[in-house]
């Protein structure tokens, strides 16, 4: 691997290693994570597309999982979109893959999907990043610290992070009345993969450009699925990005930010069919 250590006035080396796991046979579909989450966010799906006869393909991002971290308290949307691009063309697919991606995932997934339309045969889309502003104002200000979040991440116990998690999911259970919760394997790993996150990974979504004036050229069909207690982002964006992309349909479910985790049943079986809806290749 080449040098990925960058220095003031250097441009950046991307590395070229990713971390994936490649399963079943069939039409290809890709996976893309969230921020400081990793390929096991989708460990309930992927049985499921194997089952229905689908190949998948799920990375870890740059600064995430097992993939390469390169040393820089400050990480750039750019350098995450070109690792993904790059690993995307060096699995040298014979034809264009659904493309599925949350929050940070759905933002990486929407940029591949304006760069590159003839090369994406449908989106799936669940709690899509795409603009700053859908982010509460703590969480702005948060992201535009990447030093003093670097500092928290790296020298916060692990333990620390899944007491979080364990009181998110307390609270998402009581959201509404909602009974719907992480399974404790699930907290464990979300713990786990923010601990292992590269600390100037929390610096990206600062750093990605607004999408909403490209929207309108994603023309691929496109399902949008979303949380309905949403706390991350706002929950009103999501209809609107359905309103803007030409070929989207979309609905909420039960959940938070996270409804392929905590909602899996719902979640699964709605993807399951958006696939069978595809015009045939």
């Amino acid at each position: 691997m080449k040098s990925t250590s960058m220095t003031k006035g250097a441009p950046f080396e991307i590395p070229t290693q990713t971390h994936f796991v490649e399963k079943g046979e069939g039409s290809p579909i890709i996976l893309v994570h969230g921020l400081a989450a990793s390929l096991h966010d989708w460990d309930s799906l992927l049985p499921e597309l194997e089952r229905a006869g689908w190949r998948s393909y799920a990375l870890d991002l740059l600064g995430h999982g097992e993939s390469p971290k390169p040393d820089s308290r400050s990480y750039k949307a750019k350098w995450v979109y070109r690792h993904l691009e790059s690993w995307i063309e060096s699995l040298q697919l014979s034809e264009p893959p659904v493309i599925v991606g949350h929050s940070l995932g759905g933002y990486l997934s929407l940029r591949y999907a304006i760069r590159n339309p003839q090369r994406v045969r449908a989106l799936i889309l669940t709690d899509p990043f795409y603009r700053l502003d859908q982010l509460p104002g703590l969480l702005r200000r948060t992201y535009r610290r990447p030093t003093l979040n670097a500092l928290v991440v790296e020298y916060t116990p692990k333990w620390i992070f899944r007491w979080i998690v364990d009181l998110t999911n307390a609270a998402l259970g009581r959201a509404g009345g909602s009974d719907l919760t992480l399974p404790a394997a699930v907290r464990l790993q979300t713990a786990l993969d923010y601990k292992r996150t590269a600390p100037g990974a929390f610096n990206i979504p600062n750093t990605a450009r607004d999408l909403t004036a490209d929207l309108p050229r994603v023309s691929m069909p496109t399902l949008v699925l979303w949380g309905d207690h949403d706390q991350t982002l706002a929950p009103s964006s999501f209809p609107a990005l359905v309103r803007v992309l030409p070929n989207a349909r979309g609905q909420a479910i039960s959940g938070g930010h996270v409804p392929h985790q905590s909602n899996p049943q719902d979640y699964n079986r709605l993807v399951l069919e958006f696939l069978k809806s595809l015009p045939a290749k």
